[in-house]
């Protein structure tokens, strides 16, 4: 994990403005999705299962947008 940049300067008293900082910090550096991804163990099964599934909805989509409109009439 990096911990690199991990620090924001409270300056003025103006605390919310450094916690506005830190969230975006956090969240530019994707902790928050690895932290979530630790939280609990999957099987890597599971993890292809959910793969393959978000491939076929990407393909359905990518079909769906190639195809000409229908007629009203």
């Amino acid at each position: 994990m990096n911990l690199k940049g991990r620090k924001v300067l409270v300056q003025d008293d103006n605390f919310e403005k450094a916690l506005r900082k830190f969230k975006k910090k956090i969240s530019e550096s994707n902790m928050l999705l690895e932290l979530q991804s630790r939280q609990q163990f999957i099987k890597p099964s599971i993890k292809r299962k959910i793969a393959k599934s978000y491939a076929e909805k990407r393909w359905k989509k990518y079909l769906a947008s190639q195809e000409l409109p229908k007629k009203l009439f």
